[in-house]
C-alpha cells in the first residue's frame, strides 16, 4: 500500500500562487506515474497535471498549461504542484495520486490506484 499525503493548499487571490506537496510513504516500490487532480463543487473530478517517476515525461490539462508545473524529489518521495496565475475558477479539492499502470501519463482517474485525502485550494476574484 502507498499512502499518499498532501500540503500547501489554502486561499489565495487571483494573480497569486501556490505550490501543493504530496508525500508518498508505505511501499512505493513500482510506482509508474504520480499525478495531480481536482474536483470543484458540483463538479466532476479532473485530471490537472501527471508526472512519470521513472523517466521524462508530463502531461497538463489544457485548462493549466503555463500557468501549473508538476515536479518531483524521488530523494524525498515528494511531488509537488506549482500553481501561478491563479483563477477563480481554479478553486477545487486536488488530490494527489499514485499509479503503477503503464499509459498513466493521462488525466484518466481510472489509471490510479492510490489516492490523497486532498487539500483545498480557494481562489477569490
Amino acid at each position: 500500500q502507498t499512502q499518499l499525503l498532501e500540503s500547501g493548499g489554502g486561499s489565495v487571490q487571483a494573480g497569486g500562487s501556490l505550490r501543493l506537496s504530496c508525500t508518498a510513504s508505505g511501499y512505493t516500490y513500482g510506482t509508474v506515474c504520480m499525478g495531480w487532480f481536482r474536483q470543484a463543487p458540483g463538479k466532476e473530478r479532473e485530471g490537472v497535471a501527471t508526472i512519470y517517476t521513472w523517466r521524462i515525461g508530463t502531461y497538463y490539462a489544457d485548462s493549466v498549461k503555463g500557468r501549473f508545473t508538476i515536479s518531483q524529489d524521488n530523494a524525498k518521495n515528494t511531488f509537488y504542484l506549482q500553481m501561478s496565475s491563479l483563477k477563480p475558477e481554479d478553486t477545487a479539492m486536488y488530490s494527489c495520486a499514485a499509479s503503477r499502470r503503464f499509459g498513466c501519463l493521462t488525466a484518466d482517474e481510472a489509471k490510479y490506484d492510490y489516492w490523497g485525502q486532498g487539500t483545498q485550494v480557494t481562489v477569490s476574484s
